[in-house]
């Protein structure tokens, strides 16, 4: 069982310090109400003491795997404190000062847990403003994947980069590890000469000559979205706001897909306001990263899955950009309100993209996330799970991880897109507006969001609000009775054309020749669940399934090749597991290879390759499975 944290509740805090005010010491005591709930997953106590500013200073080592350096806090303090709490694990932690003074203060490290690590407790003395922490990571640390040049697209560099979501920051920098708990920072990170470091923070374009790098970030964020990466990078700049990193052979393919980046910043400002963060840039990192993409203020990380060639997927750049404003600058108090931040984010995702290319193209997206949840649904069920299908979870004593589904997104999405029928557009957006101008660069959990609901859009009991039931969606398992499933006009034309491949008849090509990664991925999930070898052959023939440059496509195309015995497939389903570590395509690849007795021992055979080039988010999602 694990360590039990202190409750924390609502408490009015005496402020001994305003982070970055640049105020006199004696103009910058004053009283302010905060309000904290408490995160299981946070020993902090912020009540106490929290963070308002970082300073860190890192040298990267690429031979020895860590980081090593010191992280300065700028700290707010009831008037009583007498310590503060951080979050750490597999941290080494050589010394740490208060203020100006070099004498090491005391501190403490607690017994670690497997999933929170620590509680590092530095005992602070009467009006202590700053804390240095001397530390270096753990080569092995969860949030670092470290990647030899080989593992690279040039060959010649190796690389590094972070994934700090949910709780993996501490692993990397000893922080207050709660995503109800923001700062700003300024940071110097020191690589090898002829590398370039980047943060999620305003970031270089060029080159540092001598290797060091400096950064800022202006604006309060929660410790999950620290971001660092380190590498062989060129920069392509589209214009004023947007922009490309990536490594110089990735580079050409990776500035065509993105070039409508621009255009979604500016849809996306006209429907839910002014983008606050300065610069939107990417930065396409090598495959085995975990996720499709990651929300890092100022620089989204993104898989090189999505390139495909025909800008077919950049509907999540629109996702990551939409982070901007749900997640970046509204945040999930804790991870037990997950939804809020991707419910929110595919909402205004699917808007982008209808705002660009059309409501056929949105509705389309909504189609095929609706079919990704009633497939979790299914998943749930039969795993005796439905506790997780409430948007609102209890993530007690358990990983955060466990909470990432697509019940958060999709379910979520489906809420917002009930309210938005049951009001109007014309009283959902303004709505959705000033939720996130009055909730600016802070947190929120479910009960304000419900709060705010009725405060702004329809009252509590009201027949909208029977109409829509937001607490049923949100407190119970399941779906609603008669919840609206999206429809699609061009999906149905698709389906007629999968009924007519199943039965053995030839589309004509003129049908398939204009249609998007979307139509085919429908058009492999509307076969039937179990083909002969003849029509899986007679399918690859005619549309080269396993060749093709669509990662979205060629894994669906691979899951029915382990579902339906299709060993023609397999060379290309090992290459994708040993190249790719993107953990929506892989855990479900292993899953089903598992079940699978023909493939169970390929599962063993391939994953005991390729786990050393996984992110340690994957691999711990995927040393479950296969065993």
């Amino acid at each position: 069982m694990r360590k039990v944290i202190t409750a924390i509740t609502p408490v009015v805090l005496i402020c001994t310090l305003v982070a970055c005010s640049g105020k006199k010491p004696q103009e910058q005591e004053k009283k302010m109400e905060t309000k904290v709930t408490r995160d299981p997953h946070s020993y902090a106590r912020p009540q106490e003491a929290v963070i308002r500013h970082l300073d860190l200073d890192l040298a990267v080592d690429f031979d020895k795997h860590i980081l090593k350096g010191y992280a300065e806090y700028t700290l707010q303090t009831a008037p009583d404190a007498k310590e503060v709490i951080f979050d750490v694990r597999d941290l080494v932690i050589s010394k740490i000062t208060l203020d100006e003074d070099t004498t090491p203060a005391v501190f403490s490290t607690g017994i670690p847990d497997d999933v929170l690590g620590a509680a590092l407790t530095v005992k602070l003395k009467p009006g202590t403003r700053k804390v240095r922490i001397y530390y270096e990571t753990s080569s092995d640390a969860a949030a670092l994947q470290w990647m030899d040049a080989k593992q690279t697209a040039g060959g010649k560099h190796p690389f590094l980069y972070t994934q700090s979501q949910a709780i993996l920051c501490r692993t990397w920098i000893p922080v207050q590890d709660s995503p109800g708990i923001r700062f700003t920072y300024n940071a110097t990170v020191r690589v090898p000469k002829g590398l370039m470091a980047l943060m999620s923070a305003s970031n270089p374009q060029q080159l540092s000559a001598d290797g060091v790098y400096t950064f800022e970030q202006k604006r309060p964020i929660p410790a999950y979205l620290m971001a660092l990466s380190a590498g062989n990078l060129a920069f392509h700049r589209y214009d004023d706001k947007t922009g490309v990193y990536a490594e110089p052979e990735t580079m050409k393919a990776a500035s065509y897909e993105f070039v409508d980046t621009y255009k979604m910043l500016v849809a996306a400002e006209k429907l839910y306001g002014p983008y606050d963060w300065g610069r939107y840039d990417l930065l396409v990192l090598p495959p085995s990263f975990p996720f499709g993409g990651m929300e890092n203020p100022c620089l989204t990380f993104a898989t090189p899955t999505i390139i495909a060639g025909d800008r077919s997927l950049t509907s999540l750049v629109a996702h990551e950009l939409a982070h901007s404003w749900s997640g970046n600058l509204v945040t999930n108090r804790t991870w037990n309100d997950f939804w809020l931040n991707e419910g929110f984010t595919v909402y205004l995702e699917r808007r982008i993209m209808e705002e660009l290319y059309g409501r056929s193209y949105a509705d389309m997206l909504a189609v095929l996330g609706y079919g990704d949840l009633s497939q979790t649904l299914a998943d749930m069920k039969a795993d005796g799970n439905m506790k997780d299908s409430r948007l609102k979870l209890d993530l007690e004593d358990r990983d955060p991880d466990d909470g990432v589904s697509d019940i958060a997104y999709e379910k979520g999405y489906l809420l917002l897109r009930t309210i938005e029928d049951a009001v109007g557009r014309d009283k959902f957006d303004p709505f959705v507006k000033k939720w996130f101008a009055e909730k600016a660069f802070k947190g929120a959990d479910t009960e304000e969001f419900l709060e705010f609901l009725y405060a702004n859009l329809f009252a509590e009991g009201s027949e909208e609000d029977k109409k829509v039931e937001p607490k049923r969606w949100i407190y119970e398992e399941d779906l609603p009775a008669g919840v609206k499933a999206p429809v699609s006009e061009r999906f149905e034309k698709v389906k007629q054309a999968a009924d007519l491949a199943a039965g053995g008849g030839k589309i004509p090509a003129e049908q398939t020749a204009a249609w998007t990664s979307h139509e085919w991925v429908y058009f492999l999930r509307s076969l039937p669940a179990k083909n002969s070898p003849a029509l899986m052959a007679s399918l690859d023939a005619q549309y080269k399934f396993t060749q093709s440059g669509n990662n979205e496509v060629l894994f669906v195309w691979l899951m029915m090749a382990v579902e339906n015995n299709y060993a023609d497939a397999y060379p290309e389903l090992e290459k994708f597991l040993l190249h790719v570590g993107r953990r929506k395509f892989v855990k479900p690849l292993y899953e089903a290879m598992m079940k699978n007795p023909a493939t169970t021992e390929m599962a063993k055979e391939v994953y005991a390759k390729a786990r050393g080039g996984y992110h340690a988010v994957t691999w711990q999602t995927l040393d479950k499975i296969v065993k």
